[in-house]
């Protein structure tokens, strides 16, 4: 191998793996650790002991069959919201995580760290766990868990893509379900009070009934992966319509009260990328999230080969008097 080449493949793989930002508004995440590709989905976002840390879903070691080897979320760090570089893994540990975990949402309070994320591979049995850090890569679980799947005869008891916010006095825990026949995919929400350690006794399912359930022909048969944000005295919800590579885009939709939810258009906040662009083939898994400095970001999966490797991006959301729009 020629000198240029070699410093153009390791070139290659620095960009991937930890992002490249030729200025301050492009992002370009892909974790290459596990398949040799990039490959990193579901992300979110905190800013945690003046650093900002990424939280994202890894795929199994390609043809390892060590039953270790499920799904596991990645962490990388930053200082700037577009550069980042991984520093560390959370791994199954126990038989509810046996196949894998994933899909984490992560909540600041006080000093430390709240990660809700869900097992993997169990189909119906699926459900939402909770761990806690103080210094954003080490997490102990919480003893009770799983701590939450839904129940009633809507869903099918399972309970993946935990998103957790403080609203007035309680902790609102979206999560996403299916139906009894496993062929829609919609959202639910339920409640712990402010008081609470997240263990299953502290939460309170909200409703008999999907709080948002695919219903323009964008969104196909999924609604999932909500992430929520409030601003003054309502809760913005940016979601993914339609199942992965669909394509799924991102949603939004608009709440006074967390429980009922209104989407502010029948078409995608943001759609999947053009013909030939690093995302066309979807924008998917949104996280909403607000700076110390009252900016907020919208980050988003995406790929071009239908799912044979994953990457992270970025834009930034504006707010105007009707509501959200993009920068760009």
């Amino acid at each position: 191998m020629s000198r240029l080449l070699f410093l153009f493949v390791v070139f290659s793989c620095f960009v991937f793996q930890y992002g490249s930002a030729q200025d301050q508004n492009v992002m370009m995440f892909g974790d290459t650790s596990r398949r040799g590709v990039p490959f990193s989905k579901d992300p979110h976002v905190v800013r945690f002991n003046n650093k900002y840390f990424m939280y994202f879903s890894i795929p199994p070691f390609e043809g390892n069959n060590d039953t270790t080897n499920g799904w596991a979320i990645g962490i990388a760090q930053s200082s700037n919201l577009t550069d980042w570089e991984k520093v560390g893994e959370i791994l199954p540990d126990g038989d509810y995580e046996q196949k894998g975990l994933c899909a984490p949402g992560a909540l600041v309070i006080d000093d430390e760290i709240h990660l809700f994320y869900q097992t993997y591979g169990n189909w119906k049995n699926d459900a939402i766990c909770h761990a806690v850090s103080s210094d954003g890569i080490h997490f102990r679980r919480n003893p009770t868990n799983p701590v939450f799947r839904p129940t009633g005869d809507w869903n099918c008891g399972r309970a993946i893509d935990a998103e957790v916010i403080r609203f007035n006095d309680n902790y609102l825990l979206y999560f996403a379900t299916r139906d009894t026949s496993m062929t829609i995919q919609m959202q639910g929400v339920a409640a712990a009070p402010l008081n609470t350690n997240f263990n299953r006794e502290d939460w309170t399912q909200l409703t008999t009934e999907p709080i948002l359930a695919p219903k323009y022909p964008w969104e196909g048969r999924c609604v999932e992966g909500a992430s929520i944000i409030q601003r003054s005295d309502r809760l913005y919800m940016f979601y993914a319509g339609a199942y992965n590579n669909a394509p799924q885009q991102v949603g939004l939709a608009v709440s006074g009260d967390g429980v009922h939810w209104e989407r502010l258009s029948n078409k995608p906040f943001l759609a999947n990328g053009d013909p030939g662009t690093w995302n066309s083939c979807e924008s998917g898994h949104p996280h909403i999230f607000e700076d110390k400095d009252g900016r907020t970001y919208l980050f988003f999966q995406g790929n071009d080969d239908f799912g044979k490797s994953w990457k992270i991006s970025k834009k930034e959301v504006l707010w105007t008097e009707t509501g959200p729009k993009l920068k760009d």
